[in-house]
């Protein structure tokens, strides 16, 4: 895996998110905007570390595009949560490939951009996914028996 190509990877997604966080910052108020402020801040951070890193290698960083399509405009405060949520994930995916390069500093700070896209994800909603190739925890009540109380 060419480090290159998973640092544009990577740079595209923040370029993504940090649009997809000025909508939501823009269209929501309170601890919401608050939220989406801070994760606005964080991928700016992050594009801009990204960008950096091209430059350093001799390459040039590609700019962000005119405009984004985003999967829902948010007009309510549970729309822009599942935007957010979509945005955390998409970037998640797009630092995978940077993880699989044999650059250990571009493998470490992959990890941590996933850690902290997780870390927000489930910071606005509470869900965990099931690990890529594992199968879905079991729904509830069902699988894995209750515990009981031992006598």
């Amino acid at each position: 895996m060419r480090a290159d190509q998973g640092l544009g990877t990577a740079l595209a997604a923040e370029h993504a998110a940090v649009h997809a966080y000025g909508v939501i910052a823009a269209r929501t108020t309170g601890r919401l905007r608050a939220t989406a402020t801070n994760a606005f801040n964080a991928h700016r951070a992050r594009r801009d570390q990204l960008r950096s890193l091209i430059t350093s290698r001799g390459g040039t960083p590609a700019e962000p595009e005119a405009a984004y399509s985003l999967p829902i405009t948010p007009s309510t405060a549970a729309q822009a949560v599942e935007l957010a949520v979509l945005v955390e994930r998409g970037v998640t995916a797009a630092y995978l490939e940077l993880a699989a390069t044999e650059d250990a500093t571009l493998r470490r700070m992959a990890a941590l951009a996933m850690q902290e896209c997780v870390t927000r994800s489930y910071g606005l909603r509470p869900v965990i996914d099931a690990f890529p190739g594992m199968p879905p925890p079991p729904a509830s009540g069902e699988g894995t028996p209750a515990p009981t109380p031992s006598s």
